[in-house]
């Protein structure tokens, strides 16, 4: 008994200077060991797992991820902050999309999104779109949850940095396969009304 006692005392030990290790590294430098692409999908399917056993519904389960997202979002864009240094907050509608095109999605996936565009219908719509967003590449959705869209978890994330920069948008997720792209992922932004009466304002030079 005093041996096995013996053996998880070292245990614990080895334990906290890892943790120390951890916690003593810098967020100022990107770190150059990298999650796995699978061990990453595996802890998304979890994280999906784990809300669907607490909501009632699709709705309830997409709103459960984009608030998730939310909170990813915000940790992401005060990392960014303070490790980029030639960057600094955005407060244009254009200027943050491409923020969120280019750095955001670079230190998430290490690759801009595939593009960035505006509506056609509404001048207050944006569209980001990734031909095969990392977050859905091992997500299978069953037909019976056919409408579920993992996805709701990025428009989360792009929702808390619009909010970060002053430009609060409603931002939803909207799978659009395509030839040879079957995770097509369209991230639509429709910024709120005073969003786009200050645009204006700030163009007219008033």
């Amino acid at each position: 008994m005093a041996t096995q006692a013996g053996n998880l005392l070292k245990l614990d030990t080895r334990v906290s200077k890892r943790s120390n290790m951890l916690l003593e590294q810098s967020t100022a430098k990107p770190r150059r060991d990298k999650v796995g692409l699978g061990t990453f999908a595996f802890l998304f399917a979890e994280i999906i797992r784990y809300s669907q056993n607490r909501v009632l519904g699709i709705q309830d389960l997409e709103a459960k991820m984009n608030e998730i997202g939310k909170r990813v979002g915000v940790r992401v864009f005060e990392l960014l902050m303070w490790r980029e240094k030639n960057v600094h907050r955005e407060t244009r509608v254009l200027q943050t999309l491409v923020f969120i095109n280019t750095v955001v999605w670079r230190a998430l996936f290490e690759k801009q999104a595939d593009s960035l565009g505006r509506s056609t219908e509404n001048d207050d719509e944006y569209m980001i779109t990734d031909n095969e967003p990392a977050v859905l590449k091992y997500i299978s959705v069953p037909k019976e949850m056919s409408s579920f869209s993992p996805g709701a978890f990025l428009a989360g994330i792009v929702e808390a940095i619009a909010e970060c920069c002053q430009c609060p948008a409603r931002v939803t997720s909207h799978l659009v396969p395509a030839e040879e792209m079957p995770l097509k992922t369209v991230i639509l932004l429709k910024f709120d009304k005073e969003v786009m009466e200050r645009e204006k304002r700030l163009e007219s030079g008033k």
